[in-house]
């Protein structure tokens, strides 16, 4: 039986955000992945309080709390990706390991710039959000057909699989209001856009 998962790319409003964005000159640089459609519950490796970047590591996201609700606008695009029901499983049972594993590993701040300089070498325990999001469909036996290494791999990457669908693009907090108004997840068309001034 066909599952999905789903695929978050942000750009939050913080001076890490905007420097990456500056460097990378993408629109998006920061991925999540969930397997809630109404996403409850999303993953990532980030900043562990709004404040500061570090300490980092694997965190639960939440719509408005944390990092996410220090900002009334957060341009987003979300994804969804077919799996099969025993892939899901996987995924799931994947990030139950790193729920109870938190405390061994960290954000791999070396890595970040590896990536810049096109360097793969992959980390024991240290991952930035893409390095994660990319570890989990692989150990998840989800093959995306990427193009390069996974330690190489950019929020942007995730834009382009073949396989994803874009069911929103608009502003998160937005997105995640009318979601809330509706009955029906994901009722919202991937062509409505919403523009802040």
């Amino acid at each position: 039986m066909q599952e999905n998962i789903y695929i978050l790319v942000t750009q939050t409003g913080t001076n890490i955000s905007k420097i990456l964005k500056l460097f990378t000159r993408k629109p998006y640089n920061h991925v999540s992945i969930s397997c809630d459609p109404n996403l409850q519950e999303m993953y990532s490796f980030c900043r562990n309080t709004p404040e500061k970047p570090l300490p980092a590591t694997f965190n639960k996201e939440i719509v408005g709390e944390g990092t996410f609700g220090k900002f009334s606008n957060i341009p987003c695009e979300i994804y969804k990706i077919p799996v099969s029901g025993r892939q899901k499983n996987l995924i799931t049972k994947n990030l139950e390991h790193f729920k109870n594993n938190r405390e061994y590993y960290s954000y791999n701040l070396i890595g970040l710039g590896l990536i810049f300089l096109h360097i793969a070498y992959n980390r024991k325990n240290k991952f930035v959000c893409s390095q994660f999001v990319s570890h989990i469909l692989e150990k998840s036996e989800v093959d995306l057909d990427f193009s390069k290494p996974s330690c190489l791999l950019t929020p942007e990457d995730f834009r382009h699989v073949d396989s994803a669908e874009l069911i929103y693009k608009g502003e998160l907090n937005a997105f995640y209001k009318m979601k809330n108004r509706h009955s029906e997840t994901f009722a919202i068309p991937a062509e409505k856009t919403f523009h802040s001034a």
